[in-house]
C-alpha cells in the first residue's frame, strides 16, 4: 500500500517512494518493532497460486509470538483488470466520495486523483487477504483509518462470508487538540538515530501539566491505581508525575541503561550543571568566520535556531545562554578554544540544550 499511498487526514498527495526506499522502510519498522514483540522468525508466507486463490504459510505460527510480512506479496503480482473487476465491483464510488478522507482531497487544489481513489480498494483487498489466509479477526488503525477499515470489513462478508471487524482510536493529542510527536525538529522518532534518547526523554518530560496523566494512561504499563494517585498531584509534583512518564517511556524504547543517562543528564542541566550525555553538535572551520564563530551561527548550526533571524531574536529576548550566563548581545562570538577548553553548553529557552565541539 505504500507504493500508492494513504490520502487520509491529507490535503497534498502524498510523495511517491521507489520499491527501493519501501523496503528500506519496511527493514526498519521490523528492527523496532523487535523492541516490542516476540516474532515467530521461522515463520514465512509462501504466497499462492494467483491473486485471487487462497496463499499459505509454511508452519502454524507459535502461541504468543507474532508474525511479519510484507503485504507486497498479495499486492504486486495483481493485475489491474483482474483486479478491477473482481475489486472494483465490489465498491459505490459515491459512498466512497463521502469518506472524510476523500473529502478533503477533493476540496483543494489538484482535487482527487485515481491513483489516491485507488488506495481505500487496496488496503481493503489486503484486509481481506489477511482473513482468508492468516484468520485474521480485526484491524486496528488510528481513527482517520476509519474507512478503509469499513471498506475491508464490507469486502471480506462479500467475498468470504467472513465476519471480521475494525477497532481505531483517537489520534494521540494534547489539551489543545494539536498531534503530539511534533518537535521542534521535526517528528518524534523511536529510532535513536533521528531522535536520541535524551532528546526523547525531553519531549516528554516538558509535556502540558493537563497531558502528564493521559500520557501516563495511555502510554505506560504503570498500574492505573498508581497513576489515579497521581491525580492528587499539583505544583511541583507534577514535575515529579512528568519524569515518571519520561523515563518509563524511554526505558521501554531505548531501555533502562539510556533512560537513566537521559534522566540525569536532565537533571543536571535543571540543577546548573553540565551533563555528558546531551545532544551534541560539532562545529567546524567551515563554520568559521575569520577564526570565530558568532552567537547566531553557533545556534543555526546547533540546531536551536532554524535562520540567523531567528537566532537574533532569540538572543534580543534574552533567550539564549552559555554555560548558564545569559548572551546579551548579538555580537558575541567564539573561538574554538573557548569552545573545548571545558564543556561548553549553549542553551536556547528554558529546555533546550546543546553540548558545542569544535573538531
Amino acid at each position: 500500500t505504500a507504493m500508492v499511498g494513504d490520502p487520509s487526514g491529507r490535503t497534498d498527495m502524498r510523495q511517491m517512494m521507489t520499491p527501493e526506499t519501501i523496503e528500506n522502510n519496511c527493514a526498519a519498522f521490523k528492527k523496532l518493532f523487535d523492541k516490542f514483540l516476540d516474532f515467530d522468525e521461522d515463520w514465512k508466507y509462501e504466497g499462492n497460486n494467483g491473486v485471487f486463490s487462497p496463499g499459505h504459510e509454511n508452519k502454524t505460527p507459535e502461541p504468543g509470538k507474532a508474525i511479519s510480512v510484507n503485504n507486497a506479496r498479495w499486492l504486486l503480482p495483481l493485475n489491474y483488470i483482474e483486479f478491477i473487476r473482481e475489486i472494483g465491483s465490489c465498491f459505490n464510488v459515491n459512498t466512497m466520495l463521502r469518506a472524510e478522507c476523500f473529502k478533503q482531497r477533493m476540496d483543494r487544489e489538484g482535487g482527487l486523483t485515481m491513483f489516491e481513489l485507488n488506495y481505500m480498494l487496496m488496503q481493503s483487498y489486503d484486509f481481506m487477504v489477511m482473513a482468508r489466509d492468516f484468520d485474521v479477526k480485526i484491524e486496528f488503525g488510528g481513527n482517520d483509518q476509519w474507512s478503509n477499515i469499513i471498506g475491508g470489513v464490507d469486502l471480506t462478508r462479500k467475498k468470504l462470508g467472513k465476519e471480521v471487524y475494525g477497532m481505531t482510536f483517537s489520534l494521540l493529542t494534547n489539551s489543545e487538540g494539536k498531534k503530539m510527536g511534533k518537535t521542534q525538529k521535526g517528528a518524534l522518532w523511536l529510532d535513536a538515530d533521528k531522535t536520541s534518547p535524551y532528546e526523547f526523554y525531553q519531549y516528554w518530560r516538558n509535556v502540558g501539566d493537563a497531558d502528564v496523566l493521559k500520557c501516563l494512561r495511555m502510554l505506560t504499563f504503570l498500574p492505573l491505581e498508581q497513576i489515579d494517585e497521581m491525580d492528587k498531584w499539583e505544583g511541583s509534583q507534577l514535575n515529579t508525575a512528568k519524569e515518571i512518564l519520561a523515563f518509563e517511556l524511554t526505558k521501554l524504547v531505548h531501555g533502562e541503561e539510556e533512560a537513566a543517562k537521559a534522566q540525569e543528564s536532565a537533571r543536571a542541566l535543571f540543577s546548573g550543571g553540565n551533563a555528558a550525555n546531551m545532544p551534541t553538535a560539532v562545529i567546524t572551520e567551515e563554520n568559521l568566520r575569520d577564526g570565530e564563530i558568532d552567537i547566531m551561527g553557533l545556534l543555526v548550526a546547533s540546531g536551536l535556531c532554524a535562520s540567523r533571524s531567528e537566532a537574533r531574536r532569540a538572543v534580543q529576548q534574552g533567550g539564549v545562554a552559555v554555560n548558564g550566563e545569559k548572551v546579551g548581545s548579538i555580537e558575541a562570538s567564539y573561538k574554538p578554544e573557548d569552545i573545548n577548553k571545558e564543556d561548553f553548553v549553549l542553551r536556547r529557552g528554558k529546555k533546550n540544550y546543546r553540548k558545542i565541539i569544535f573538531e
